[in-house]
């Protein structure tokens, strides 16, 4: 498949090398300059983390740079593309500015995917590009994180959402298909609630950073990867999940605008890995700290292909 992806910062040249390795032709634009002429050097560097690991899918740096070339135009990029995939900021007038844009310059039969998180992007789009548009969302890092939502627009044909589920799985990831269209579909939403719980835990004193992450690691992450939420709830008994829900003690947190302790790590200059510190004392470089959550969850795949999961098997 001929594949254009247009946006190539975090997640478009994290993207563009999983079509890479899975065999396909990929052209990739930016209109960030440096953002496009980041990207070869990023996805080099991704892939010689997996290559170290042998899950680089027999590609080498020499077929990646002759598989993913960089295009500084847009049309150019599309140029007979059968699949367009925006990655792009997510700004509501910047994603319509472009919608429009690709309907002059994009392949009449090609099929355009956002890799959107929280926006509808379909009352973004022309009339005209309904019929052959969808979301495609995949998670951080792409390369290892094999889930990718897929939506449907309410006008989409016939086999274009099938023709993209099935070349996704042929990749080994693990497209999921929604009904329509929520904000953050069904993995973001879990993570934002669990983030919710446990920020109010830790700005009214219940527990330190640590503390949570102990607890969340060494037991529902434990079980998780092999019977998810709802095959762990069919082993828990649904007659007692039941009375749970009768009988709950305490309501959730409320939704919340800010978190003190996260507004007070931002004010003291502490933004995360990036910056070197965050909730934890993260010190060394970015770059090598990427590399080693990138190792780690690379021998986590291996281990849960060997293991298996329970979770959606009995479906």
């Amino acid at each position: 498949m001929r594949v254009a992806v247009v946006g190539a910062g975090l997640m478009g040249h994290g993207i563009a090398l999983v079509w890479a390795m899975g065999g396909h032709t990929v052209r990739i634009t930016d209109t960030h300059a440096p953002t496009l002429e980041r990207a070869p050097a990023l996805m080099a560097k991704a892939l010689a983390t997996l290559a170290a690991h042998g899950e680089n899918k027999g590609m080498d740096p020499a077929a990646l740079a002759q598989r993913v070339t960089a295009h500084p135009g847009l049309a150019e990029c599309v140029e007979g593309a059968e699949l367009v995939i925006e990655a792009i900021i997510e700004q509501p007038d910047a994603k319509r500015a472009l919608y429009a844009e690709l309907l002059s310059c994009m392949p009449e039969g090609a099929t355009l995917a956002s890799n959107t998180s929280y926006l509808d992007v379909f009352p973004l789009m022309p009339a005209a590009l309904l019929p052959r548009a969808m979301i495609a969302h995949w998670y951080t890092p792409p390369y290892l994180v094999d889930l990718v939502d897929l939506v449907p627009s309410p006008e989409l044909e016939a086999g274009r959402l099938e023709a993209v589920r099935d070349a996704l799985a042929a990749m080994e990831q693990k497209p999921v298909v929604m009904k329509r269209f929520i904000p953050g579909y069904i993995a973001n939403r879990i993570q934002a609630t669990v983030q919710n719980e446990v920020q109010w835990l830790i700005d009214n004193g219940y527990a330190d950073a640590r503390t949570v992450d102990e607890a969340v690691v060494h037991g529902i992450a434990l079980r998780m990867p092999i019977v998810g939420v709802m095959a762990k709830a069919d082993f828990t008994g649904l007659p007692l999940l039941q009375h749970t829900f009768r009988n709950r003690m305490y309501s959730p947190p409320e939704p919340f605008d800010a978190s003190p302790s996260m507004d007070a790590l931002i004010a003291a200059g502490a933004t995360g890995v990036m910056s070197g510190r965050g909730y934890y004392e993260w010190g060394g470089e970015p770059a090598a700290l990427i590399e080693e959550r990138d190792r780690r969850l690379i021998a986590l795949k291996k281990a849960l292909r060997e293991i298996g999961t329970m979770a959606g098997n009995a479906l």
